[in-house]
């Protein structure tokens, strides 16, 4: 089992170059990582720590690869209690929906019992041409409470 569950939703595959990326450096620091792109719930374990990475599609929806997984935790009422996860959003501030994918996923798995690790991070692409390094900056203070 991985200590480490990294989820990314993407339409462009920002979101799974940056889930990707931080796999890469939490290895490094001694974690062992599994990474999905767009799972299913029964591909997830229903424990431990996720890091949910996530564009933000169309008025503020979640990308489509994302969809199936959130409808399956709403509909079968999931007990995500033993789950503490990250979250990442990836958007333009341009749009008044900028990262509403991530807000939804953070109310979702918060209705369902997951806590929160640290400060949710919203990368706007107008401001970083390369959305891995926000992220990398935001995951150290994420790696401090973890240990």
């Amino acid at each position: 089992m991985a200590d480490i569950t990294l989820i990314s939703g993407s339409t462009l595959g920002s979101a799974e170059y940056v889930a990707e990326h931080l796999a890469e450096l939490l290895e490094q620091q001694g974690f062992s990582t599994d990474i999905q792109h767009g799972p299913q719930l029964d591909d997830l374990p229903q424990s431990g720590i996720w890091l949910l990475v996530s564009s933000t599609h169309g008025a503020g929806e979640l990308p489509d690869n994302l969809q199936p997984l959130f409808k399956q935790i709403s509909d079968r009422k999931a007990d995500l209690s033993q789950v503490r996860y990250g979250a990442i959003g990836i958007g333009s501030k341009e749009y008044d929906t900028f990262c509403g994918a991530i807000v939804t996923v953070d109310r979702i798995l918060a209705d369902r019992g997951a806590k929160r690790i640290g400060e949710m991070l919203q990368i706007d692409i107008t401001e970083h041409d390369i959305p891995e390094d926000p992220a990398e900056i935001w995951l150290a203070p994420l790696v401090e409470l973890l240990n």
